[in-house]
């Protein structure tokens, strides 16, 4: 009778001892295996190369002035398809800095009133042109010149906080 206790009792602690190293295996080979993808996703992400659609620029013309002599030359003057109309300020003159495009309105005034707080004399002007699926849009003028010259010397001070300022031409 012990014997059969005693061989039962080692084929117990047997079993229980080979059962323990097979699940401590699975878990090492499952931990292995997340590892791997985790390497994997990791250097995945490293290269992946992430390209963002450009908007396209509204359409220009390049302008041509006589000025005290001198011929001033610009490519980056444009005009507006469709027409615009002044929301918020004084109407504009024959060129106009304008310095930012938004999509509400609410982001357009904020910028004009800092600009006016700059001592600028700027307005709003909502477009009827439609751009990368979105029509009227709301353009923030800086300033507006009845001469190009003075025009560009605005816009070329502005550029220094406003990289993509532009010329508008509207007659």
């Amino acid at each position: 009778m012990k014997n059969n206790s005693l061989i039962a009792m080692t084929l117990g602690m047997a079993v229980l001892a080979t059962g323990c190293k097979s699940q401590e295996s699975a878990y090492k080979a499952a931990y292995e295996k997340a590892q791997a993808q985790q390497t994997a996703v990791a250097q995945t992400t490293e290269t992946t190369t992430v390209t963002v659609p450009q908007p396209q620029p509204a359409p220009q013309e390049t302008q041509q002035q006589q000025t005290a002599g001198q011929a001033v030359v610009d490519a980056d003057v444009r005009t507006i398809q469709g027409g615009f109309s002044v929301i918020n300020g004084s109407p504009l003159k024959t060129y106009s800095v304008v310095v930012g495009s938004f999509v509400t309105q609410a982001n357009a005034e904020g910028l004009m009133t800092t600009l006016r707080g700059k001592g600028y004399d700027s307005r709003v002007v909502k477009t009827n042109e439609t751009i990368n699926g979105q029509t009227g849009w709301f353009r923030v003028v800086a300033s507006s010149y009845d001469d190009k010259a003075s025009a560009l010397s605005s816009r070329d001070e502005l550029r220094s906080t406003y990289a993509g300022a532009w010329l508008l031409y509207s007659k």
